[in-house]
C-alpha cells in the first residue's frame, strides 16, 4: 500500500517536530515526541549530529508537508503540477490546493480530531457538501461551499466532544462554524496567514522543478 499505516508518532519524530497527526493525544504528556525527540531507530540520536544537504532540506520540508496532509507522493506532484499553472506564487498555492481539500476542512472545523479521522468519516459518507453526499477525502471545497454532517451521525459522542474542543481552540478566519447545525462554511480561500504550521513551501517548488 502507498499509505503509510506504521506509528504515526514515528513521523514527527522523523521530521523534528510535532505534526500533530494524533489528535488530542500530541497537546498531553503522552505524546512520544515530548519523551523521544531524536529521530526514530537505532541510531537515531546519532542523526542529530548530521548535516543535511540543500537536496536534503528540501526533501525534508516535502515529507513533512505530505505527512502532515496524509497524502500520496502520486498526489504532491499532482498538487504541486497545479499549484504552478495556477496565477499567484506556486508556493502559496501549493499550500492553498492542500488546505482546500474535504478532509483538511472537516478537520479544521474541528468534525474530527486529526486529518486521518476526518478522512476517514469522509470515505465512509458522514458529510455533504451543497446538499449533496461527497465520499472523496481530495475533492476540493471553494467559497460558498457549506459542508453538513449527516443527521444520523450526529449524535455520535466523539463527534461531539471533537466540535466542543474545536470550538474553544477557534476556526480559521476562512471557515464559518455553525456547530448546533453540525454545518460550516467556506467564507474565502486560505491566505497564507491562515496556515500556522512552520512550512517552507518555496523548498518544495524548488524540489520539484529542480
Amino acid at each position: 500500500m502507498a499509505r503509510y499505516t506504521g506509528p504515526r508518532c514515528r513521523l514527527c519524530r522523523r521530521e523534528g517536530r510535532k505534526l500533530f497527526l494524533k489528535g488530542e493525544r500530541c497537546y498531553t504528556d503522552k505524546c512520544a515526541f515530548e519523551r523521544r525527540s531524536y529521530p526514530p531507530g537505532q541510531h537515531g540520536p546519532l542523526q542529530l549530529r548530521v548535516k543535511l544537504s540543500e537536496y536534503g532540506i528540501r526533501l525534508r520540508e516535502k515529507q513533512k508537508v505530505k505527512r502532515i496532509y496524509g497524502i500520496s507522493e502520486k498526489q504532491m506532484k499532482k498538487y504541486y503540477e497545479m499549484a504552478v499553472h495556477m496565477p499567484g506564487q506556486a508556493g502559496h498555492n501549493l499550500l492553498q490546493l492542500l488546505e482546500r481539500r474535504l478532509d483538511n476542512v472537516v478537520y479544521r472545523l474541528g468534525f474530527a480530531s486529526s486529518r486521518a479521522q476526518a478522512r476517514q468519516m469522509v470515505n465512509h459518507g458522514f458529510f455533504m457538501v451543497n446538499g449533496r453526499n461527497v465520499d472523496v477525502p481530495s475533492y476540493l471545497v471553494k467559497p460558498g461551499d457549506v459542508i453538513e454532517l449527516k443527521e444520523k451521525y450526529r449524535n455520535n459522542p466523539q463527534i461531539q466532544e471533537n466540535l466542543e474542543v474545536r470550538v474553544q481552540r477557534g476556526i480559521p478566519g476562512w471557515l464559518e462554524l455553525e456547530p448546533d447545525n453540525f454545518r460550516g462554511r467556506v467564507k474565502a480561500l486560505p491566505t497564507r496567514e491562515d496556515i500556522t504550521m512552520p512550512i517552507q513551501e518555496s523548498y518544495i517548488i524548488e524540489f520539484y522543478s529542480r
